[in-house]
Formats: structure tokens, sequence, C-alpha cells
């Protein structure tokens, strides 16, 4: 299951946003970089936000009766995985889809069973800032006399180009070549406060997770 290591909708960029991902030299697209040479660094920057399952939201344990907290009392147990995205980025609006599989677990193997749970995306740049959120539901279904069920979803998202891009100059500090013995040739150019702002302003995240309750989400904090 994709998560990411921090508290839900807290999110920090790790080497160009979350978005940036291991590479080859001479690999990367238009609108990526190509952190190579002289810096001892290699990585690509798409402008598809990257995808991810936030701390605590991927899982949900729904109960009978429903204000019990007791193990007897665990009806189902559903779990966010296989989460796939496809992104369509050719346009001036950068398209991200994400499908992903919820599996289930039910105590009882009785008669087929259908439960729907609602379950959130959101885009936030920067990783901080909540720039659009939607709901959905997805059901999950269980044959009769099986405890194992499954449902299938999407999630979508539009980024603008313009905002998903680096400007040019920022561009330009971080893939200009160093050679040993410039004044700069040690220094990170992501280190550098503007530089880093700005590859945090242009990193965009689709995040997907089940819309909890509060005692939902404390209980999944607490476990």
């Amino acid at each position: 299951m994709n998560r990411i290591s921090s508290p839900p909708f807290k999110f920090f960029a790790v080497l160009c946003g979350t978005a940036a991902m291991a590479t080859v030299a001479g690999c990367a697209k238009d609108n990526e970089l190509d952190l190579s040479g002289g810096v001892g660094i290699t990585a690509t920057r798409s402008a598809c936000p990257a995808v991810a399952v936030p701390m605590h939201t991927g899982d949900v344990t729904l109960f009978d009766p429903a204000t019990s907290r007791d193990a007897a009392a665990i009806d189902v147990v559903a779990a966010i995985t296989n989460l796939t995205p496809q992104c369509n980025d050719s346009g001036e609006k950068v398209y991200q889809l994400a499908s992903f599989d919820v599996v289930a677990t039910r105590r009882d193997a009785g008669p087929a069973r259908s439960v729907t749970i609602p379950y959130f995306s959101t885009v936030v740049q920067g990783g901080t800032a909540v720039v659009a959120k939607r709901l959905g539901n997805v059901t999950v279904t269980f044959a009769d006399g099986q405890t194992r069920g499954s449902g299938r979803a999407q999630a979508s998202a539009y980024v603008d180009r313009a905002a998903a891009t680096l400007p040019a100059d920022i561009m330009e500090r971080i893939t200009r070549r160093r050679k040993a013995g410039d004044q700069d040739a040690a220094v990170d150019p992501l280190s550098v406060p503007e530089v880093r702002a700005a590859v945090q302003r242009a990193s965009f995240e689709l995040l997907v997770g089940f819309q909890l309750t509060q005692d939902q989400l404390e209980y999944n904090v607490r476990r």
C-alpha cells in the first residue's frame, strides 16, 4: 500500500517533491528535470501529480454495534491497495487518474452482501495547501459464504501545467553542470531557500483515502 509517513494532510518534499523518482541520465522527458552531472544526483521531476494514500486513511474498521470498539464487535475491515496512476500531460491541463482496489474481510461468512464505504480524493500543492477535494463511494461485494470481498474505484485531478512547471531560472540553477573546484560545486541547489520554495510550489499530489469519521481516524491512530 502506498503511504506518506506523516500525519494526515501534512506532507514534506523530498528531492524535488514527492513527484521525484530515480532514473538514469538522459531519460528526462519534456518539462522534467535531469539532475545529473557534478552534483551527484540523478532524478526526474514530472508535471504529473504524485499519487499516494495519507497515513492512517488507507484502512477502515466497521463495528457492529457501531458504538462498540471491542474486537468481538468488528464487522468489516477494509483497506486501499493497488493504487495505480495514469497521467496524461500532453495538454495545458495535466490529467492524473488514479485507480485502486479495496479489499475487505468480514466477520461472518453469511449470505451475499455489499458494503458501501466513502472515500476522498484531494489535490495538494506544495505539500500543505489543499486546492481541491472530492468525495466518492466504493462498494465492496462479498459473495455468499465468503468472508473476503473487494471493490474498485477511481480518483482524478486536473492541474495547470504552468503551475506545475518550474520557472526557467530555477530550472537553470538546478540543472547547471558544476565541476570540481567551482565555488558552488559542493552546494546542493535544493538547499537554497528560494529554489526549494519554487520546487515546492510547483509540486502537486493527488491523495486518496477513506473518508473517516473522527472516531474512525482516532481508532486507526491508536492501533
